[in-house]
C-alpha cells in the first residue's frame, strides 16, 4: 500500500537547493528555522516551478488543494493522520503485523499519534536512519510500554522499541540530532564571514527579503544541461523546451513559404546550403518502416515523431488500450532445467539483466503504466520491480494475486527435467509437462512443496473453498481443530488456466482495462499462456505448443486483437532470436483493425494523423500573410 501522505516534507522553494550555500547566502538562522521549526514554512512553490508536484503524474489523483506547495514540520506530521486512522490501525485491529517504510518526518508524525506526544515534545524525538522501531498494541490499540530491560533502546515519551544495540542507538540519535540542529558543513563556510547577531526586526526583514530572493537564487543550483527540461505538463504529455519565439517564427515563415511543414513548438530547422544561387536541402535520413508478413511477428519500429501536414512533427501519443505481459527473467532453475512451479526461487543475474532491459525498452518506446499485476512469487514481483525502476514508476501500486502463480508441478517440483524424462520416458514426460489436462503426481500434505505448509497461503489466501480432508488431517496432527482450505497439490495446464483466466476477466478487466488504465502483468510462463489462450483465442490442443521467452515484453493490442513486439534495435529476426514454440503462428496472426481491415502497420505508437480542416488552412494562411493584412 503506497500513499503520498507518507511522503517526506515538502520544502517548497528550497527543494533542490544546497543547504550549505543557501545558508551562506540567506543566513544560517533563517535556513535552520525553515528546516527545524515546528510551524515555520519555507517560501512556497508556484505552478511554474520545476518541482511543482502538480506536473508529476503520480499526483494526478490529488485535488489542487491537496497538493502541498510548502510545509512546516507540523503540516507534514498532520497529513499522516488519515493513513493511521483509515489503514494502519485497521490492519492492526485485524491482527496483522504492519511494516511502514517512510521518512523521518512522516514517521515522527505516526509516533506522535501513537504515543500521544505533544507538538513541542515531538521535536525532541529523533528517527535514526535504517533502525526499525517496533510497537506492540493491546486490544484497544494502545501501545504497550517496554519492559524495564528494554528502556535502554527507547526514547523519552516513546513506547516503541528500537531494534539496535543501546550504544549504537545512542550514537545514531546523536548524529540525527546534530544533523537536525545544524546546516551541514555550515560552520566551515561561515568561518569566512562573521556577521553580528540580528535584532528581531532585522531578522523579520531579512526573512522577508530571503523569501523574495530564494526562488531567483534557486536557478543557480540547477544545471539545465544535466536535468530533463521542464515541459510544463502534468507528466502525461510530451512538449519541448522553450526557444527564442521571434527566431522560431522568423525561420518558420521561410519554411512555410517554401512549402515545408512548420510547428513552432517542434521546430527542427535543417541546415541549408547555398549553391549556384539555389537552396539545396540536406537529404533527410530515411526511417525504415517495420516489415510484416502473415507468418511473422508484428514488430513496432523504434519510436520517432510523426508529421502532421501543415503543422510539422507532433509528440508521441500513447494508447491506453494496450496490455503488456512479461514472463519473469531467468532463474537458476530455468538455467538448470528444473521444474520450478510454486517453488519461490529468486532471479538469476541474467534474469535481473533481462528485466532491466525490458524496462529500458518499454521506456524507450514511450510506455507508461497505471496498474501493475504480479503473482505471489518473488521472481515475478522482482521482475515487475526492475521494470518499474527503469521506467521511474516504483510509486505505482502493485496488485499481487496467487492466481497469477506458475503452474503447480506437484512432486516434479525441484526435479531435473532431463532426469524425469530419462526415468519415466519421453511420452510420460511430455504428458506431464505439456499435456493440457494431465496432472503430475501430487505432493503429500506434509511435503515442503505443498502450499498448505507455506504461511503466505495458509494465512492470506481466502478465495478458495475449505477442504474437509485437509482439515481432518491437520486437526488430527495438531490434536486440535484446524480449518484448512483446498490448495493445489498438483495442477495440469488446464487447472492453471482455470484460475488465471477468471482473475483476468473478473478483476483485471473491470478494475483496470475497462477504466482506461495502462496495465503491466508480470507472471510466469503457464499463467501467461492462459492469458494468451483467452486473448488470442488459441485452441486447447495448440496452447501447449506455445513458448514464452523470459523477460520479453509482449504487447496485446485490444483494438487489433493481436500480439505486437518492440524493436530492440538489434536488427535480428524476432522468430530467430526468440523461441515461441510450434504454436507461434496463433500468437502472430495478421492483426486486424476494429473495422475488420488488416492492420499491416504494426504501429501503436501514434494515433491517426489529423486531417487539416478549413479553419486550420485559414490559420496557416494567416500566419503566412504579412501583419495587418486581411485574410
Amino acid at each position: 500500500f503506497k500513499s503520498w501522505r507518507l511522503n517526506e516534507r515538502m520544502y517548497g522553494a528550497l527543494t533542490g537547493l544546497s543547504k550549505t550555500e543557501t545558508a551562506e547566502r540567506l543566513g544560517a538562522e533563517l535556513v535552520q528555522e525553515w528546516r527545524g521549526s515546528l510551524r515555520s514554512r519555507p517560501p512556497p512553490l508556484t505552478p511554474a516551478d520545476k518541482y511543482y508536484p502538480g506536473r508529476d503524474r503520480r499526483h494526478a489523483d490529488l485535488r489542487p488543494d491537496q497538493l502541498p506547495l510548502t510545509e512546516s514540520l507540523l503540516d507534514c506530521m498532520e497529513r499522516t493522520k488519515p493513513v493511521w486512522q483509515d489503514k494502519i490501525s485497521y490492519e492492526i485491529a485485524c491482527g496483522r503485523n504492519v511494516l511502514v517504510v517512510a521518512h523521518a518526518n512522516t514517521l515522527r508524525g505516526l509516533v506522535k499519534i501513537i504515543d500521544g506526544i505533544g507538538d513541542d515534545e515531538i521535536q525532541d524525538i529523533a528517527i535514526p536512519t535504517g533502525i526499525p522501531i517496533v510497537y506492540n498494541f493491546d486490544r484497544n490499540l494502545k501501545p504497550i510500554p517496554p519492559t524495564s530491560d528494554q528502556k535502554t533502546v527507547t526514547q523519552v515519551n516513546m513506547k516503541g522499541i528500537f531494534l539496535e544495540k543501546p550504544g549504537l542507538l545512542k550514537q545514531a540519535i546523536k548524529r540525527e540530532v546534530e544533523w537536525c540542529a545544524n546546516v551541514p558543513d555550515y560552520e566551515k563556510v561561515m568561518s569566512r564571514n562573521s556577521n553580528p547577531a540580528m535584532t528581531p526586526l532585522e531578522r523579520s526583514l531579512s526573512k522577508l527579503q530571503a523569501e523574495r530572493e530564494v526562488q531567483k537564487y534557486a536557478a543557480q543550483f540547477v544545471n539545465d544541461a544535466d536535468e530533463e527540461d521542464d515541459d510544463g505538463t502534468d507528466g502525461k504529455l510530451t512538449l519541448v523546451e522553450e526557444q527564442d519565439e521571434d527566431k522560431v517564427w522568423e525561420k518558420g515563415l521561410y519554411e512555410i513559404e517554401d512549402g515545408e511543414y512548420f510547428d513552432p513548438d517542434h521546430a527542427k530547422f535543417k541546415e541549408k546550403l547555398e549553391k549556384d544561387g539555389k537552396v539545396e536541402e540536406e537529404e533527410e535520413e530515411q526511417l525504415v518502416a517495420p516489415l510484416y508478413s502473415g507468418n511473422g511477428p508484428c514488430v513496432t519500429a523504434m519510436p520517432a515523431e510523426t508529421t502532421v501536414p501543415g503543422l510539422g512533427t507532433v509528440p508521441v501519443k500513447r494508447q491506453s488500450n494496450l496490455i503488456v505481459m512479461i514472463r519473469h527473467g531467468k532463474t537458476e532453475n530455468n538455467k538448470l532445467g528444473l521444474f520450478t512451479g510454486w517453488d519461490d526461487v529468486p532471479l538469476a543475474t541474467e534474469g535481473v539483466a533481462e528485466a532491466k532491459e525490458a524496462g529500458k525498452l518499454l521506456k524507450l518506446h514511450g510506455f507508461e503504466f497505471d496498474a501493475v499485476y504480479t503473482s505471489w512469487l518473488s521472481r515475478a514481483i522482482d521482475t515487475a520491480w526492475y521494470v518499474m525502476d527503469e521506467m521511474d514508476c516504483l510509486w505505482l501500486p502493485i496488485i499481487k494475486s496467487w492466481r497469477l502463480n506458475e503452474r503447480m508441478y506437484g512432486e516434479l517440483t525441484g526435479l531435473s527435467k532431463a532426469m524425469v524424462k530419462q526415468r519415466h520416458g519421453n511420452e510420460q514426460f511430455m504428458a506431464w509437462r505439456r499435456g493440457y489436462a494431465v496432472n503430475p503426481p501430487p505432493v503429500s500434505s506434509f511435503s515442503p512443496q505443498y502450499p498448505g505448509n507455506d504461511l503466505r497461503y495458509t494465512k492470506y489466501l481466502k478465495d478458495v473453498r475449505f477442504s474437509v480432508s485437509e482439515t481432518l488431517i491437520r486437526s488430527i496432527e495438531s490434536n486440535k481443530f484446524s480449518l484448512q482450505r483446498k490448495l493445489p497439490k498438483s495442477e495440469s495446464l488446464k487447472d492453471c488456466m482455470d484460475r488465471t483466466i477468471p482473475f483476468f476477466t473478473e478483476n483485471i478487466m473491470p478494475e483496470a482495462i475497462d477504466e482506461g488504465k495502462r496495465v503491466l502483468i508480470s507472471s510466469s510462463e503457464n499463467a501467461i499462456r492462459g492469458l494468451l489462450m483467452h486473448l488470442c483465442e488459441i485452441p486447447e490442443d495448440k496452447i501447449s505448443g506455445l513458448e514464452i521467452p523470459n523477460g520479453l515484453p509482449l504487447i496485446f493490442d485490444m483494438n487489433s486483437k493481436c500480439i505486437k513486439l518492440l524493436d530492440d534495435g538489434s536488427g535480428e529476426d524476432m522468430l530467430e532470436k526468440y523461441n515461441f514454440g510450434s504454436s507461434a503462428s496463433y500468437l502472430f496472426r495478421p492483426c486486424t483493425n476494429p473495422d475488420g481491415s488488416e492492420d499491416d502497420s504494426c504501429d501503436f505508437t501514434f494515433g491517426d494523423a489529423p486531417v487539416l480542416t478549413q479553419s486550420d488552412k485559414e490559420l496557416i494562411e494567416s500566419i503566412r500573410s504579412p501583419a495587418g493584412a486581411n485574410v
